[in-house]
This record gives structure tokens, C-alpha cells and sequence, in this order.
């Protein structure tokens, strides 16, 4: 059972990420999966369920990577910091069906992306907390204090408004060469 709704995530997936999710039916996954349009539905209770499950999968995957960078013992809090970023931006660009997610019309219409996106800033809050918290200790990061969590929640919302601009209006390309000295800018605040 594991295996066929697996199928299903995977041809959804491909066919989200080609088509989009407004234009991918329910039947053209049971279709391109060879399945039912029943056994779709006792996995998924409906497409967005079914679309969220890709995105989350997704996000499984670009918080897995970005944990083997947090917790790398080779690295210092900079180059976390640094790596952390540029890794997490080119996995994004990566995931066509988490980039559609950042449409306006999704937030509007589906409660589910809140929920993903969420989830996925209170991970990476977490993280950034033990890099910085590495970072003072080792001695490379001044410690904010209280004010830590605001700064977070900013720095949050800076990368959000990146995504909406590197992905939806189609400037990554455009920018990715300059990302690496915004990252020194924002790392430069951060040191002592």
C-alpha cells in the first residue's frame, strides 16, 4: 500500500510541477499512475490534500539537507550561515511545486499553504537559532539577546520576499551572482 500511494505523490508531483496544480486533475493522475480514481481517493481526500503532501514532501526534503549543514562539525557559524543560504535557495528553486505555492492566489484559496509555509519558518527559525547560538559561542556572532527572536522573524520575512522575487518574478538568475554578498552583508551584521 506504502508503495502505491508513493506512486501516486511521485506522478503527482511530475505533473503538478509541469502543469500546475489548477491544471492537473485528480483524473490525470489516475490516469498517468494507472490507478483508479478511487484508489486515488482513499490515499488523498481531495487534490489539495494531495497537493499538499508533494509540497510537504518537498520541504521534507530541503529540511533534510539544510539539517546536514547545521549540524555539520566541519564547518564555523559563518560558513553554516553561508552554506545554509545558498543551499536553501537552490533546493527552492528546485521544488516547482512549493515555488507555486508562492502565488497569491494560493493564499488566498488554500488554507493549507499557511500551514506548510509555517511550518517551515518555525523549523528554520530553529535553525538559525543554533547557528547563531554556535556563532557567540565560538566567539564569531554578537549575542542579541532579547531582541533575537524580532531579528529572526525579520530575517524570516527578508528571505520570504526573496522567494516571491528570485522564483515568481523569474530573477533568480538575474540575481543568484549577487546573493553570495548579500549573505556577507546579513553575516557581517550578525558578527563582532
Amino acid at each position: 500500500m506504502k508503495g502505491t500511494k508513493n506512486k501516486i505523490l511521485t506522478i503527482a508531483s511530475e505533473l503538478f510541477a509541469k502543469h500546475g496544480f489548477h491544471k492537473t486533475s485528480m483524473e490525470d493522475i489516475a490516469r498517468a499512475s494507472q490507478k483508479a480514481k478511487g484508489s486515488i481517493y482513499y490515499y488523498f481526500k481531495d487534490k489539495e490534500a494531495l497537493f499538499y503532501e508533494v509540497v510537504d514532501k518537498e520541504l521534507l526534503h530541503l529540511r533534510r539537507e539544510l539539517a546536514l549543514v547545521v549540524t555539520d562539525p566541519n564547518k564555523n557559524a559563518a560558513e553554516k550561515f553561508k552554506s545554509y543560504l545558498m543551499l536553501r535557495m537552490e533546493i527552492l528553486k528546485e521544488s516547482p511545486n512549493y515555488r507555486e505555492t508562492l502565488n497569491a492566489d494560493f493564499h488566498d484559496h488554500f488554507g493549507f499553504v499557511d500551514t506548510l509555509r509555517h511550518a517551515l519558518d518555525r523549523w528554520e527559525k530553529e535553525q538559525f537559532k543554533r547557528i547563531i547560538n554556535q556563532g557567540v559561542s565560538d566567539g564569531l556572532f554578537i549575542d542579541q539577546g532579547d531582541k533575537a527572536d524580532v531579528l529572526l522573524d525579520v530575517f524570516l520575512m527578508i528571505l520570504k520576499g526573496l522567494e516571491v522575487s528570485y522564483f515568481i518574478q523569474n530573477k533568480y538568475n538575474q540575481w543568484h551572482p549577487y546573493f553570495d554578498d548579500l549573505i556577507d552583508i546579513l553575516e557581517k551584521g550578525l558578527s563582532i
